[in-house]
C-alpha cells in the first residue's frame, strides 16, 4: 500500500481523535497515536500535515460538504464520514492530488472505517463538491 494512502488513514485517525479531544494539538495526538502504532517516518509526517491543514480549514470544508450533501445536515453525519469528506475536499482544493484520486481515496477510507452505506454517500457528496468547484 502506498505511503500516501497509509498517511490518509492515519490523518483520519488523528481527525477522529481531535473530535474526542478538541483541546489537543495535532502533534500531541500524533505522539499518542505513535505510542500505539509505532512511528512510521514519512507517513506520520504527511498524516500530521494533512490533519493540521484539514483542522485549520474545517469550517470552509464543512460548508462545501453541507452544500453538496443533499437532504443531510452535516451535524447528523457520522464523525468518521464527516472527517473523510473534510480530508478529501481539502485534497481536491489544494491540488495535491487529482479530484478523482481524492474521491477514490475517500471511498477507500469509508470502506475501511465507516458503515456499509458510507462509501456511496461519500462518493456522491465528493462528486458534487468536485463539480461545484469546477474540477470535474
Amino acid at each position: 500500500m502506498r505511503v500516501e494512502t497509509k498517511a490518509r488513514a492515519r490523518a483520519l485517525q488523528l481527525l477522529y481523535a481531535s473530535e474526542l479531544q478538541p483541546a489537543a494539538t495535532v502533534p500531541a495526538l500524533a505522539t499518542g497515536l505513535a505510542r500505539l502504532t509505532g512511528p512510521e517516518g514519512r507517513q506520520r509526517d504527511l498524516a500530521e500535515e494533512l490533519a493540521a491543514e484539514v483542522l485549520a480549514e474545517a469550517p470552509a470544508l464543512d460548508r462545501l460538504a453541507a452544500e453538496a450533501a443533499e437532504h443531510w445536515r452535516l451535524e447528523r453525519v457520522g464523525v468518521i464520514e464527516r472527517n473523510i469528506l473534510r480530508l478529501a475536499i481539502h485534497e481536491m482544493r489544494s491540488g495535491r492530488v487529482p479530484p478523482r484520486v481524492a474521491i477514490d481515496e475517500g471511498i477507500r477510507l469509508a470502506r475501511w472505517f465507516a458503515g456499509p452505506r458510507a462509501p456511496a454517500f461519500v462518493n456522491g457528496v465528493l462528486d458534487r463538491v468536485a463539480r461545484q468547484l469546477g474540477l470535474l
